[in-house]
């Protein structure tokens, strides 16, 4: 082999390499770039909606578990103020509601509106007098959805998980 078919055989190879390279590079930045798109959304579905539907749901459970007689401060300042936020927080931000929890998200949505029709109907502008010890939207056809509080709850601590324990796991290890 002649000094020149060497130094051809270097620059087609150098050549070829270099173009294979920025293939491989534009492709991983793409994926990169798609990978990280994806964890800002997801990070912001948690931070701004996932994590605070799934506070006002444990809020709103645990003043549901001890409202065992009419209760004027739990029905209106906890159990309403826990459904406005989070029908609220639907309405406001569907943008970050995943696309699984999408039916789940509706369900509460129309729960909590006819919830707080019946409020208003029995505790509005003044309490009346001869209303329910409870309010509830459940004999108006609207039950409690508890498989899509189920599905929030799940994918809120799922995508949490994904997010920072890792990063909660290696920070414990350091130090």
């Amino acid at each position: 082999m002649d000094v020149a078919n060497l130094v051809t055989s270097f620059l087609v190879g150098t050549v070829g390499a270099g173009i294979a390279g920025a293939i491989i590079k534009k492709r991983f930045d793409v994926e990169l770039d798609v990978w990280r798109s994806q964890r800002d959304w997801k990070e912001m579905s948690v931070s701004q909606l996932l994590g605070p539907v799934y506070l006002q749901l444990a809020r709103t459970k645990r003043a549901f578990d001890r409202w065992n007689k009419k209760n004027p401060y739990l029905e209106g300042d906890v159990i309403r103020a826990g459904n406005v936020a989070i029908r609220d927080l639907l309405l406001e931000k569907p943008h970050l509601i995943p696309p699984a929890l999408r039916e789940a998200a509706t369900e509460l949505v129309v729960h909590y509106d006819v919830w707080l029709e019946e409020f208003e109907r029995w505790r509005g502008k003044r309490e009346q007098e001869t209303g329910p010890e409870f309010v509830f939207a459940g004999p108006q056809g609207f039950p409690f959805p508890w498989e899509a509080e189920r599905a929030f709850v799940e994918t809120f601590e799922r995508y949490w998980q994904d997010l920072y324990a890792a990063d909660i796991a290696r920070g414990k290890k350091e130090n």
